[in-house]
């Protein structure tokens, strides 16, 4: 016999007792992906966390953004699942960093950016997962992906004298791009398939379909929910396949269908605007770091690198002290010289504490993610860096553009190789 205080518990959790229960679904399993599950509910808040950032746009048909975003959510999973293999992990601390520079790239604190995560009906913590989750994601596919990829000096010089090369410092555009896929082993009738859909779709875009809205609805591509933009990027760091096409389009433009292994690519120009000064002040220092180990806590080397700072400002010679205390294995036995320093090279913490500090003195102990520093600024210089900068940028952009052009190969790779189950009813 249950006893009223049963009842009342049962009453007071919603549930009948236990005479009278009736078995309630609380959550499903909606795709088996090799060693892990996708359940209803993780696929529930993905949605509505996809609703949210396309707020502004039309959202397709529920049956089609669930779609989309499952299969986003299996990709998402093979390639976590080779992160946990490969022991990727992604500290505290880095994740810190990580949502600190996404709040202030949405001009807030990270207070601020946790408020207006809540008041949108976001979880924090939710949101942190997914931030940790795509920085796994995104090591994973450097390790498997960039790895591969070498660029070398004849690739560079060959780049700079070709047209593309003499104009890539002085435009950068603003695509949207949207792929229609092709399965793994295509077959002559999946092209044509695919092929008639992107001439279809193309037609629709120039009587007035709203692309990004398209690409949430339609395109495989990796930028897909994110209305497909491809944010600003010089002409070079654009995929080859791209950039031939971009240079004869004007803003508004909507491309013929781009024909790769991986389907028919369809791209938009937003926008595009000028080039950068090569002129950059550089920043001659040398610096003491003291890490944490086995035997040395935080407030420890916290007070060695107060007591080096003292013996530094005192007059004893900084190199000396670099090459005796140093932990730094690059710089410490060259009496911690870092030679002439561009901004941006150094962790930011490092960064402006050395461009604010004088010439000629030592700056107060400050900390970093390596540990804890002094630095020495000796000298500055006003440089002309065009040609190493050039150079530079190109080997990122070559980088870049064999690396988009492989990323969805590979993708589609692991796919195939991957044992999915999508439950019936998803």
């Amino acid at each position: 016999m249950i006893t009223k205080f049963v009842s009342a518990l049962f009453l007071s959790l919603g549930i009948a007792g236990p005479v009278q229960a009736a078995p309630q679904l609380v959550d499903q399993v909606v795709a088996v992906v090799d060693d892990d599950v996708i359940m209803a509910s993780e696929l529930d808040m993905r949605i509505r966390t996809v609703e949210l950032q396309n707020s502004d746009m039309q959202i397709p048909d529920e049956a089609t953004l669930r779609s989309q975003v499952l299969d986003r959510m299996i990709e998402e999973s093979i390639q976590l699942q080779m992160a946990q293999r490969a022991g990727i992990r992604i500290s505290e601390s880095q994740l810190n960093e990580a949502m600190q520079r996404i709040a202030q790239q949405n001009g807030m604190t990270l207070p601020e950016f946790q408020q207006a995560m809540t008041s949108e009906g976001v979880s924090f913590a939710y949101a942190r997962e997914q931030i940790r989750n795509e920085m796994r994601i995104s090591r994973v596919q450097q390790y498997q992906v960039g790895e591969r990829i070498q660029i070398t000096d004849q690739d560079v010089d060959y780049f700079l004298a070709s047209e593309i090369g003499r104009i890539a410092s002085a435009a950068e555009y603003r695509l949207r791009h949207i792929l229609i896929a092709v399965p793994a082993a295509a077959s002559p009738e999946d092209y044509a398939a695919a092929e008639r859909k992107a001439d279809a779709l193309i037609t629709d875009l120039r009587n007035g379909e709203d692309f990004a809205s398209a690409a949430v609805a339609q395109s495989a591509g990796a930028t897909a929910l994110k209305g497909g933009d491809m944010g600003w990027r010089k002409e070079g760091q654009l995929p080859g396949i791209f950039a031939e096409r971009v240079k004869d389009m004007n803003p508004g433009d909507i491309s013929d269908p781009i024909s790769t292994a991986s389907g028919f690519h369809i791209i938009k120009l937003e926008e595009k605007r000028g080039g950068s000064t090569q002129i950059v002040e550089q920043t001659k220092a040398s610096h003491i770091l003291i890490r944490t180990n086995e035997v040395r806590d935080d407030q420890q080397a916290e007070e060695l690198i107060n007591q080096l700072y003292q013996r530094a400002k005192a007059g004893e010679d900084f190199a000396e002290l670099a090459r005796e205390f140093s932990d730094d294995p690059g710089s410490g036995s060259a009496g911690g010289e870092l030679g002439w320093v561009s901004p941006g090279e150094m962790v930011p913490e490092f960064d402006s504490v050395m461009a604010t500090q004088k010439v000629g003195t030592i700056s107060e102990p400050l900390k970093s993610r390596f540990g804890w520093h002094i630095i020495k600024v000796e000298d500055r210089r006003q440089a002309d860096m065009g040609e190493e900068i050039q150079r530079n940028q190109v080997r990122q952009m070559l980088f870049g553009r064999r690396f988009e052009e492989e990323l969805p190969i590979w993708l589609r790779k692991i796919r195939s190789e991957a044992y999915v189950d999508i439950k019936d009813g998803v």
